[in-house]
């Protein structure tokens, strides 16, 4: 729960809890693959779009835990769950409407201002304290950017579940600023004293 990730980044996890164990064994034995879907709040429900990862680092703890890091590979919509008889969930999926999350970078066309996008963003995470590293943040391709923006923003998980769920890059970065700018004018409104 509270952990939403996004293609083309990369997620640590510690992994403490037995349904999970049991996950993460059974899935570094077999291809490394797993999918990970947001439950919705206060009920056992969970959204319809998760995100497909690989396990791409794996160390167990002399106490019991594995660490793992999950590379997110592209999104899912869920189908159907499978019935099974092991602690953790498992779903029939369809990659079909997120394609694109499998395409090379310079295959995407970009319809949106970066630079005017960064400042932005920028300005949004320095105002709420979340210090990131700009210079190596920019070796990242735009895909990366945006998705990586989009995992670490200080926003609701309900806000991160619409971002993983809007299909383009450009739709992606257009919500992610309706947020920003949601958030802006909310401060801003809080500050001002009525007379």
């Amino acid at each position: 729960s509270g952990v939403i990730y996004f293609p083309k980044t990369k997620l640590p996890l510690n992994i403490f809890e037995q349904r999970y164990l049991d996950l993460v064994k059974d899935t570094y034995d077999n291809n490394k693959l797993m999918g990970m879907v947001q439950s919705k709040r206060n009920t056992n429900e969970i959204y319809k779009v998760g995100c497909l990862g690989k396990i791409s680092d794996f160390l167990e703890t002399g106490d019991g835990r594995i660490l793992i890091s999950l590379v997110g590979m592209t999104r899912f919509e869920i189908i159907k769950e499978v019935e099974n008889k092991k602690k953790y969930r498992e779903f029939e999926v369809d990659y079909g409407k997120f394609y694109k999350d499998l395409m090379k970078p310079e295959k995407i066309d970009i319809a949106y201002d970066k630079f005017s996008f960064i400042d932005k963003v920028k300005n949004f995470f320095e105002k709420n304290g979340l210090m990131i590293n700009w210079k190596e943040f920019e070796k990242l391709d735009e895909t990366q950017k945006v998705n990586t923006l989009s995992m670490i923003a200080p926003i609701s998980n309900e806000e991160k579940q619409k971002l993983l769920e809007t299909v383009s890059l450009n739709e992606k970065t257009k919500t992610l600023l309706n947020i920003i700018e949601f958030y802006s004018y909310e401060n801003s409104f809080d500050k001002e004293t009525i007379q």
